[in-house]
């Protein structure tokens, strides 16, 4: 990839596709070929190789998706394989059909077994039976990887995926339901702390291990890989370091300045007790990430209170 290159980011206005277009512009890559879900419907296959054929990008990064919590997958499963199949089909092919050289798609580790070994290697792909909760999506993603692996097979272009772990930073969604478990306990444990609340309750043990990864290492893990003239067909995006759930919630609540005490309701379940990626892949191409959780949370809750102040929050 050059600074002169033309390059497509597909979900630029998400929170991945934002945090890929920040490291870009960083990095002296100007060129940028953007456009929004009003403006170009990727489900579409004719807008969507009407789009490449006209713009012919050198660079396409593949960072738009129909994604949701647990609830959302399980209840609507039919929309989640069918949007992201559609997504990965139409971008992949109108590209190649367009001469894109490059291109990089980007799934989710939920892609991997449901009893996939600790911590997750590439390797485990396809192994055992996934997780039913996200089966759809799952499906749908790697079908997207395993197109590009073929693509890229038969030929010759270099299309390449990589599988980011939860994920946190700015551009967040703080939705009461349907966020994440570190964007929720941002947006519980501020709401307490304004209401001088004595206590926050958190479900289960507090003992499960969750490893998280900031949209900005992210978003720089994925330039590294586009520099690399032969990058591996599949990466594991991730920090490598797990915290506590416990934990987690207690470096939010100082952030955050709650001073009441956090409670477990251990008569609610605790969920899987860990789900880590390896990234021994990853670390030996030369990358590792820049933020620690405790700095990364920091700089999350900064900009948590710059988008509410805004109204540009995700709520």
């Amino acid at each position: 990839m050059n600074p002169t290159d033309k390059i497509f980011v597909a979900g630029h206005a998400g929170m991945v596709g934002s945090a890929i277009v920040r490291a870009l512009k960083n990095g002296g890559y100007g060129n940028l070929c953007l456009r929004s879900h009003k403006e170009l419907d990727l489900t579409n296959q004719a807008q969507t190789e009407a789009f490449f054929n006209s713009e012919k990008p050198d660079v396409a990064v593949i960072a738009a998706a129909k994604v949701g919590g647990i609830y959302a997958n399980n209840t609507f499963p039919a929309e989640f394989i069918e949007i992201n199949l559609a997504i990965a089909l139409n971008t992949i092919r109108a590209a190649y059909k367009a001469g894109v050289k490059r291109l990089l798609y980007l799934g989710s580790t939920c892609i991997y077994p449901r009893m996939a070994p600790q911590p997750i290697p590439e390797s485990a792909l396809l192994t055992s039976e996934l997780e039913k909760t996200n089966e759809a999506y799952a499906i749908a993603k790697i079908a997207g990887l395993k197109l590009c692996e073929y693509f890229r097979k038969q030929y010759g272009v270099c299309y390449h995926s990589g599988m980011p772990t939860n994920l946190y930073g700015p551009g967040d969604n703080y939705h009461e339901k349907n966020s994440h478990v570190l964007p929720a306990l941002i947006r519980r444990f501020h709401e307490a702390a304004q209401a001088n609340l004595p206590e926050v309750v958190l479900w289960g043990t507090g003992a499960p291990l969750r490893e998280f990864l900031h949209v900005d290492d992210l978003a720089d893990a994925c330039v590294h890989l586009l520099k690399m003239d032969n990058p591996p067909d599949l990466v594991n995006l991730g920090s490598g370091e797990e915290v506590s759930i416990r934990e987690l919630a207690e470096i939010v609540a100082e952030t955050v300045g709650f001073k009441g005490k956090v409670v477990q309701d251990t008569s609610k379940p605790d969920g899987t007790p860990r789900k880590l990626c390896d990234t021994s892949l990853l670390r030996s191409l030369g990358w590792k990430p820049k933020y620690s959780i405790r700095d990364g949370v920091k700089q999350t809750y900064k900009c948590f209170l710059e988008e509410k102040s805004s109204g540009k929050i995700r709520l």
